[in-house]
């Protein structure tokens, strides 16, 4: 099991299990990040910055503290 800050641009995952506290959860929740959710990594910032998500046909940025906290399994 992985987390979304090490995935590597155009890799593919689905989520498992989301971390964090309670409010975190309810906001990735609410962005369509659930257990099962197929994601993939588009881009990463440099110097451990933000991290750019597909879901869908969507697109999500997350800081690298939200982003440790999506665990996934890798497709």
């Amino acid at each position: 099991m992985t987390t979304v800050c090490h995935l590597e641009p155009d890799q593919n995952a689905q989520i498992s299990r989301l971390g964090g506290p309670p409010g975190l959860m309810r906001r990735l929740v609410a962005l369509g990040l659930r257990p099962g959710a197929a994601i993939r990594l588009v881009r990463r910032a440099p110097l451990g910055g933000a991290f750019q998500i597909a879901l869908g046909d969507s697109f999500i940025a997350l800081r690298a503290q939200e982003a440790g906290q999506i665990h996934l399994e890798l497709s």
